[in-house]
């Protein structure tokens, strides 16, 4: 089997010149191929809404959207109308909801388009709106302002962006070349004015000044009792501007640093311990300390050196040492053997000390990335807290070989991102918000609004909604359900991107904080009759709420209970469906699965739901512990899946087979996920695009004189190659000939085949005998 040599071979570079080289050049290709646009998508569950709550529950389809909102342009692929002064921007004196393109304006006075409010006009605003071509909010219902920052001179100095890189030196040699790597290509990634600290954390903590003429390390010992603290602050240890380097002046002495860096060993860390060497070494890794130092360090200047510090924690194996230390001792217990859910047991954290460790980052201006290199139980139950409510990501790696650590690192810094971030939506009279679902924390004092850390283009949030009446939306009038969604964010905007005048303005060429607020204000239609309502579903954001949904389900009840949600609602949808198409009449009972219609077929807007729910139901994100599925690896899918903009949720679930005649001709686009499709195709190459992971497979009958792997000039690499581009993670790439290489990792993917993987649990069943499970639920449903 080979692999992409751009995934296992970066953490095997030494760090040489000329191999540092090397990874600028890579760099320099991934920035290059790194700058596709995205699509800000609201996506709403149904494109026409629920007449009323008798309809809604009739219909049985999730009601809600979901929202991107950094991302640069709209599901219609058109950008936003920019502009300025968004602190003028009329808003309506009763439900706050900002003017737009749907309000009734006349000379004096507008009418919101969300609850019917009149407003009287401004002499500014009259005088504004007299040259309606110069108004954003008069040309789209899409706009972005700008909106004025305080203070001129402070806030260019609070622009600096501030990176720390936070290593474990309780790890490996392997581990440590892998996180060289990552840095180099960060160091590459970082753009000009960029502060960069170096720190390690094993029972100790060390500080890199990287400034003077000799690299100067200085350590602090961590206190081993899981309540201790730092015997002094690390101001006090290295005064923080020491810490911060620039990277235009001093990449290549944190090039130096970094070739320093070495595992601690098992004699450092056992004498810290207070164990005898022959003794079983229990800690050494006092990660939970080293965060809440560098918290309150970087805090210290939080809103005089900068306005965001990211933080990228590099992860080996589970906090053992100190304060935030994390037992690993229940993955090992056999819950089965005492009558106990190990699912259950194993998702929630054990300690709040990260969740609280969360608002401390918060408040001292810092975004956390967690990336964990580590196949040994890690607890990131306890651990996402840090990276999820601080705005960062959260990233695990099961092995050195083949990590995409270091292109995952450059991309996620290549791309913009916002900070500061407040999202608002709101709707008109008949309908509210219900759950809202994402990598946010919600303001303490205002109902739906939600605080976003940092929000990169690819973040993505999900709402449902409920009617605020019983009468629902009005069969007779002309107005229809409108969304309004605010977003006020920051960005750093480095010299280059600064209008001439505002270069003339500052004493020198610097980073400056532009403050901005994003308005899409979306008008939908409403559905006559249930047919109205089912024809226009959107299956992937049904997908995407009921991800959200089973999510939560199974953080508060476990996993078993979230699968049989999800098997729930198929079958009563199904059973909804089939008494708005009149296919069965209810209440006679029905004695022959005949008339039931699990595959839609009435309805080609719901029919790719079965497979969705099929696969989702097969993911390891709702596996059982008892199937080999590692509790670790499940947090990260909860983390990534429910964070996925909706088409790229549905790859990852149910993942995109397209078959090729040669490297240059695609034979069909689509295929169903099973050996049968492969066999009646005929065709010789398929590709595989599983979101995380894309796999071109060549069949065992493929003429021989196909190139293997495929060519770089072919039409099958170029898709390849946007499939990467677009990604907000590098998906690993495998090749595999069939008949020669081991087609497991493909194989298992064919999941609408019974019992795919071997296992032979009888929790394990193919797509036929799904559909024949569903089938006998509904007519049991039905006839009670």
């Amino acid at each position: 089997m080979l692999g992409l040599s751009l995934t296992g071979a970066w953490y095997r570079l030494r760090l040489t010149y000329a191999n540092r080289q090397v990874l600028q050049f890579l760099a320099r290709f991934l920035r290059f191929s790194d700058t596709q646009p995205c699509i800000m998508a609201v996506r709403a569950t149904v494109s026409r809404f629920p007449i009323d709550p008798e309809a809604q529950e009739a219909g049985g389809i999730p009601w809600g959207v979901t929202v991107s909102p950094f991302a640069t342009k709209d599901e219609n692929g058109n950008p936003p109308v920019y502009g300025s002064d968004g602190h003028l921007l009329p808003r309506c004196e009763n439900c706050w909801a900002y003017f737009n393109t749907y309000c009734e304006l006349d000379q004096w006075a507008w009418n919101c388009s969300l609850c019917g409010t009149l407003n009287g006009l401004t002499s500014q605003c009259i005088a504004r709106y007299s040259h309606p071509q110069s108004c954003p909010e008069m040309m789209s219902s899409f706009i972005d302002l700008e909106l004025p920052v305080e203070g001129s001179e402070e806030v260019s100095m609070q622009a600096r962006p501030v990176y720390v890189a936070a290593v474990d030196l309780s790890s490996s040699e392997e581990f440590l070349e892998l996180t060289k790597s990552a840095l180099l290509a960060a160091l590459e990634a970082l753009g000009p004015g960029a502060l960069f600290g170096l720190a390690v954390f094993s029972h100790k903590i060390g500080l890199y000044d990287v400034q003077g003429p000799v690299i100067v390390v200085k350590n602090v010992f961590i206190p081993p009792d899981s309540d201790g603290a730092l015997p002094m602050e690390l101001e006090d240890v290295m005064p923080l501007f020491s810490f911060l380097a620039p990277v235009d002046t001093c990449k290549e002495r944190i090039v130096s640093a970094l070739e320093t860096l070495k595992p601690t060993t098992s004699w450092e860390r056992s004498t810290a311990s207070g164990q005898g060497l022959d003794g079983v070494l229990l800690g050494g890794r006092g990660f939970g300390v080293a965060m809440a130092a560098l918290f309150n360090y970087l805090g210290s200047e939080y809103g005089n050196t900068f306005a965001l510090a990211r933080v990228f924690a590099f992860l080996s194996g589970p906090p053992d040492y100190g304060a935030g230390q994390l037992d690993t001792r229940r993955y090992g217990e056999q819950y089965a053997s005492k009558g106990e859910d190990a699912d259950r047991a194993l998702l929630p954290e054990q300690t709040p000390f990260y969740k609280d460790l969360a608002a401390v980052a918060v408040q001292s201006g810092v975004c956390v990335d967690i990336f964990a290199v580590t196949n040994e139980y890690t607890d990131l139950a306890s651990l996402k807290f840090l990276s999820i409510e601080s705005g960062g990501s959260l990233f695990l790696y099961s092995s050195t070989d083949d990590s995409t650590l270091p292109q995952d690192l450059y991309r996620m810094l290549s791309r913009p991102y916002a900070f500061g971030c407040v999202l608002r939506l709101r709707t008109s009279e008949e309908f509210k918000l219900g759950h809202s679902y994402g990598h946010f924390f919600p303001d303490p004092q205002y109902e739906n609004v939600q605080h976003i850390i940092c929000c990169d283009s690819y973040a993505t949030y999900a709402y449902d909604f409920d009617f605020a009446n019983t009468t629902g939306f009005s069969r007779h009038t002309s107005e229809s359900p409108v969304l309004q969604i605010a977003f006020q964010y920051t960005v750093v905007v480095p010299p280059e991107e600064l209008s001439n005048s505002e270069l003339i303005s500052t004493s020198r060429a610097k980073h400056t904080l532009k403050r901005r607020l994003r308005i899409r204000t979306l008008q939908y239609g409403t559905a006559r009759n249930i047919s109205e309502l089912y024809d226009s579903v959107d299956s992937e954001v049904v997908l995407s709420l009921l991800v959200h949904k089973v999510i939560l389900a199974s953080l508060e009840q476990g996993v078993r209970e979230g699968r049989m949600l999800l098997h729930d609602w198929l079958v009563i949808l199904t059973a909804q469906y089939i008494d708005a198409c009149k296919l069965v009449q209810f209440g006679n009972g029905i004695s022959t699965t005949s008339h039931i219609d699990v595959s839609f077929s009435q309805c080609p807007q719901l029919q790719p739901l079965p497979r969705l729910i099929f696969a989702l139901l097969r993911n390891p994100l709702l596996r059982f512990h008892e199937e080999g599925v590692h509790p670790d690896y499940r947090i990260y899918l909860q983390c990534l899946f429910s964070a996925l903009e909706p088409s790229s949720l549905h790859r990852a679930v149910y993942p995109v087979l397209t078959s090729y005649a040669t490297p240059d001709k695609q034979a069909y686009p689509r295929h169903s996920l099973s050996r049968a499709a492969l066999i009646t195709s005929g065709s010789p190459i398929f590709f595989l695009d599983a979101f995380t992971t894309l796999i071109v497979f060549y069949s065992s009958t493929a003429d021989p004189s196909l190139p293997f792997p495929p060519p770089h000039d072919c039409l099958l690499r170029a898709t390849i190659n946007k499939l990467k581009q677009e990604r907000s993670i590098t998906p690993k790439l495998i090749f595999i000939r069939g008949g020669q290489d081991d087609a497991t990792a493909f194989e298992n993917y064919l999941i609408e085949e019974q019992d795919v993987d071997g296992s032979g649990l009888t929790s394990v069943m193919g797509f036929v005998s799904f559909l024949e499970d569903v089938t006998r639920s509904v007519l049991e449903y039905v006839n009670k």
